[in-house]
């Protein structure tokens, strides 16, 4: 198993992610875009995310070349990406982010299978490849924030091009996965992606996304409102990820003890407080760093079931598009529905988009406990996330 390749990818990407996630708005912000820009520029590579990955996924699993198509997106990113550095056109910015995002989004979903189809039997070391995409995360938000307490964060789109061009060097160095045909058919991906079930537990999902949105575009600026640092703002950052490593890491002990069902439960209705506590109570720093270790369970303990709910559902015949629909109908969709809102209600207030937050958080909630005993969501013992 190529173990130190394919985490090289993880790595490079979620850094990627580590410098937009906290420091894009920031950006955006210093070249005087609105708070409805800056919502609208950061919602536009979410809304790519809902098709970019299930057309990805259909060509990859009906033509085999699934480290075809990553490559290429990787290359597709660097090249598109380098428009952000011509102008600040509202426009023109618009035209290549939309066009860099439908790259961006070939890569992460198909690469979750080549990963799986490489760890094959031993699915439950998952994690310990995957931890490296926090950890270039880390690297990210603490050394940006470091770096633009020193200097202007107009330097950020550099940034993220050397990491981009990093996803795609390292894409090159992974072995070619032996071809396979058809490895699925429309028919048998729809039949599942109609059960109750499926679609249930993706509405339930696409909800806790949509409460991430006012985190992902407008955190950092909701900080440095606050008067707290930019070198502060990249350590809050860096704490949701390291306690998500170590929920990582002792997810095989949580799911001896408490099954996948009572897991995700206990996720919605902590990941409710965690908005709360940031929308109204985000002067106390030690509050503050409180919610950011639910990111754990926000995002880390929600993905990897999320993971595990598609390897199951949709078989090995369809991981591709399984993933991809994942990626496309949460991270896209709700991501893109919750910054848009948030840019929207910022300009009203910042409790204001936090309460959206709380809202759609308690609404999964319900949600997923009123089908909870009617339906089974997991298998006894998922492994993949194990």
């Amino acid at each position: 198993m190529p173990y130190w390749r394919l985490s090289s990818v993880y790595f490079f990407y979620f850094a990627v992610v580590g410098a937009i996630s906290p420091y894009w708005g920031l950006y955006l912000e210093s070249v005087a875009f609105s708070p409805a820009e800056i919502g609208l520029l950061s919602a536009i590579p979410m809304i790519t995310k809902i098709a970019a990955p299930n057309i990805w996924g259909v060509l990859a699993d009906f033509s085999g070349r699934r480290l075809t198509i990553i490559q290429l997106g990787a290359l597709g990113a660097c090249v598109f990406f380098c428009g952000v550095f011509i102008s600040n056109n509202l426009l023109w910015l618009a035209f290549f982010i939309t066009v860099f995002s439908f790259f961006w989004n070939a890569i992460l979903s198909q690469f979750e299978v080549v990963t799986l189809n490489h760890l094959g039997d031993q699915a439950h070391d998952y994690s310990r490849i995957r931890l490296w995409g926090s950890i270039g995360f880390i690297v990210a938000v603490v050394g940006l924030g470091l770096l633009f307490d020193a200097v202007s964060v107009t330097h950020l789109p550099l940034v993220i091009f050397i990491f981009l061009l990093g996803i795609f060097l390292s894409t090159l160095t992974l072995p070619r996965e032996k071809r396979s045909r058809k490895s699925g058919s429309p028919g048998n991906f729809l039949k599942v992606l109609r059960a109750p079930i499926v679609i249930i537990f993706f509405a339930v999902m696409v909800l806790l996304q949509v409460s991430h949105g006012v985190y992902y575009t407008f955190y950092s600026i909701y900080l440095e409102s606050l008067e707290y640092s930019r070198t502060l703002i990249g350590v809050m950052w860096a704490i949701g990820v390291i306690a998500e490593i170590v929920l990582f890491l002792k997810m095989p002990l949580l799911l001896r003890r408490f099954s996948a069902e009572h897991l995700l439960l206990f996720t919605l209705g902590i990941t409710a407080l965690r908005w709360a506590v940031i929308g109204w109570l985000a002067d106390w720093l030690v509050l503050l760093v409180l919610a950011q270790l639910i990111h754990a369970f926000s995002f880390g303990a929600a993905h990897a079931l999320s993971v595990e709910f598609v390897r199951v559902r949709f078989g090995r015949k369809s991981q591709g598009q399984g993933q991809a629909l994942y990626s496309a109908l949460c991270f896209g969709g709700g991501n893109a529905i919750g910054a848009y809102l948030s840019g929207i209600l910022w300009q009203i207030s910042a409790e204001a988009a936090f309460l959206l937050s709380l809202l759609v958080t308690l609404a999964a909630l319900l949600i997923f406990q009123l089908t909870a005993e009617r339906y089974q969501f997991f298998d006894k013992q998922p492994c993949v996330i194990s």
